[in-house]
């Protein structure tokens, strides 16, 4: 008697765990139609903002404002002194509701290095504005990764040539039409001969840029790579930095998304996928998340940043070919497969109830859950 009692009670908890836990599905996407490919997406309440590459045009880049099913041009204006803007591809585009700050890049020059150029203005039309040969280019320049707009102001993120070692990461600020490079010194953004710092995304918390990549620790013998934060306190004021944890010998924070009150990171550590959390205001509040199935991640995988859906995280990776859409909370995860969407992804979007998602050279779309 008592052990059919048993067995009883068990089954019903078999049963009650089996209806808590949430359950993988196929999660079907719809490709939106473009006039060009997307390159990079950029998003405010209902509206989502979509870079577009033409490779046909006299002028490559485009932008897309998409509301519901409505798509509406935004007026592009290269100048004519600039002969790369036409050229260019877009590597970030922010979008705060009302203005719009871009950046993009082509190849050019006897060394095919990247020519940086820059726009401004609204979704009524966006203007580019050239920029002195050594504003972003030259024997001491690095790269651009990111442009950020808040409401202390609008920023470039990217690395310069360090006085002391390697890069260090450097930031730009305008000055009317003009771009000026900030000074790093006395800021951990500097790297030493012992710390090299790396951010490689950039994105916008209150006042704060909060920006993600990675550290390295040089040592006799050591040589170690680990995911990590810079945070300022208000545009290019009070920046503070610091290492993620549980972040191995080797390690890269890829991406990063702000809401209200947490950041979250995604990258890798030792070649799988990896994802962290933290309140700005609180370093030692990071932590990584447990229990994330085991995809291969390395350092030429692109990621998609992470999509905020409440208390939620949603995050897209492709595994080998098949795309995937990781969503949960720390230590519960559902793992659903995608149908339609193969290749790289590359962007991801929540724009009201729907996830928009770059993958391959289309775009899709996905009822959120």
């Amino acid at each position: 008697m008592r052990r059919a009692l048993l067995l009883v009670v068990l089954l019903l908890l078999t049963a009650a765990c089996s209806e808590d836990k949430p359950q993988a599905r196929v999660v079907q996407w719809s490709q939106v139609k473009l006039p060009a490919e997307p390159i990079v997406l950029a998003g405010h309440d209902d509206q989502l903002l979509v870079g577009l590459r033409d490779r046909d045009a006299k002028v490559v880049p485009r932008l897309l404002l998409i509301e519901g099913d409505r798509q509406s041009e935004v007026k592009l204006s290269p100048d004519p002194s600039s002969p790369y803007a036409a050229l260019a591809v877009w590597k970030s585009v922010a979008y705060d509701g009302r203005r719009v700050l871009a950046l993009g890049g082509a190849a050019g020059g006897a060394h095919s290095n990247v020519r940086w150029t820059v726009w401004t203005g609204t979704t009524a039309g966006v203007q580019e504005h050239p920029q002195e040969f050594n504003t972003f280019g030259g024997p001491d320049a690095g790269a651009l990764h990111s442009a950020v707009i808040g409401p202390a102001g609008q920023a470039l993120l990217g690395s310069w040539a360090s006085k002391v070692s390697g890069l260090d990461g450097a930031v730009w600020l305008p000055q009317g039409a003009k771009w000026i490079r900030q000074d790093s010194t006395g800021t951990v953004l500097r790297s030493t001969p012992g710390l090299l710092a790396g951010p490689g995304d950039a994105t916008i918390f209150g006042d704060s840029i909060v920006q993600t990549g990675s550290q390295v620790r040089l040592a006799p013998n050591v040589v170690r790579q680990e995911a990590a934060v810079w945070r300022s306190q208000r545009l290019n004021d009070g920046w503070s930095g610091f290492a993620l944890p549980e972040a191995g010998e080797r390690s890269h924070g890829q991406r990063v998304t702000c809401g209200e009150q947490l950041c979250t990171v995604t990258g890798w550590v030792e070649g799988k996928l990896a994802l962290w959390q933290f309140d700005p205001a609180k370093p030692d509040s990071a932590r990584r998340l447990k229990d994330l199935p085991e995809i291969a991640v390395g350092n030429k995988t692109p990621l998609p940043p992470p999509v905020l859906d409440g208390d939620q995280i949603v995050q897209v990776v492709a595994d080998g070919n098949q795309v995937k859409v990781l969503r949960g909370t720390d230590g519960a995860w559902t793992v659903n497969t995608s149908e339609g969407p193969t290749g790289e992804v590359t962007d991801a979007r929540l724009v009201g109830r729907t996830l928009y998602l770059i993958a391959g050279s289309t775009l899709w779309t996905s009822a959120a859950e």
